[in-house]
């Protein structure tokens, strides 16, 4: 245990969860996303759906969609400055199965017309896990340097991502491999102990059988 488990986070509150948990799950889905957002619904689940509002969950998660962290002193006015940088934003409640009672989907679009869908929760102390990304199940808190690549199910795909980092000595600290169906559509969510040269992630965007790669920087 350290000394940020026994205080929790420097934040603007009132709460670890529904405020710097929901503040963060906002900035992953900004950092995945990699473009100015220009249009997010949000969907919440759970406690976040019946007392986020007393919380500031809401602006809470905007905020980090704007990429604010959770100690910046502008979360209780993310709404008005949602609206001065042009983003549309919207939420809608519903119960979602076997989700934590502290979760949020967020559909973002940016200004290039990228889209993302992330569900993610905030699993107490300020930390957050992401649990799915664009309807695939994923499991990964967003502290580490994480590479997400959707590619066709095909045999050497992990071989070729692997080798690439191994050649850029970047070291993984954890693999997960997800899948719809055998042949089908397929994910690796990857962290590293250090970051990922942009060229790489270019180069792993442009291989055959590749659908699309997200990263997430912790820089």
């Amino acid at each position: 245990m350290n000394i940020y488990d026994i205080l929790g986070p420097i934040m603007v509150g009132p709460s670890s969860s529904h405020t710097a948990g929901a503040v963060r799950i906002g900035l992953i889905a900004l950092k995945l996303l990699g473009e100015r957002p220009v249009k997010v619904n949000i969907i919440l689940h759970g406690s976040f759906s019946a007392t986020g509002a007393g919380h500031g969950t809401d602006k809470a998660l905007i905020a980090g969609v704007l990429g604010m962290h959770p100690d910046d002193i502008r979360i209780p006015d993310s709404f008005n400055i949602a609206r001065e940088k042009k983003l549309e934003f919207s939420f809608e409640s519903k119960n979602l199965k076997d989700a934590h009672p502290n979760t949020a989907i967020l559909q973002v679009k940016g200004e290039s017309g990228r889209e993302l869908e992330i569900q993610a929760s905030s699993v107490g102390g300020g930390r957050i896990m992401v649990n799915k990304i664009d309807g695939i199940d994923v499991n990964f808190s967003g502290e580490s340097p994480t590479l997400i690549v959707h590619n066709i199910d095909q045999p050497g795909h992990v071989a070729e991502v692997t080798s690439m980092l191994s050649h850029k000595s970047v070291n993984i600290a954890t693999m997960q491999l997800f899948r719809d169906h055998r042949g089908g559509y397929a994910v690796m969510v990857i962290e590293t102990d250090s970051e990922i040269p942009e060229e790489s992630i270019e180069w792993l965007r442009h291989l055959e059988g590749v659908i699309k790669v997200t990263y997430l920087s912790v820089e």
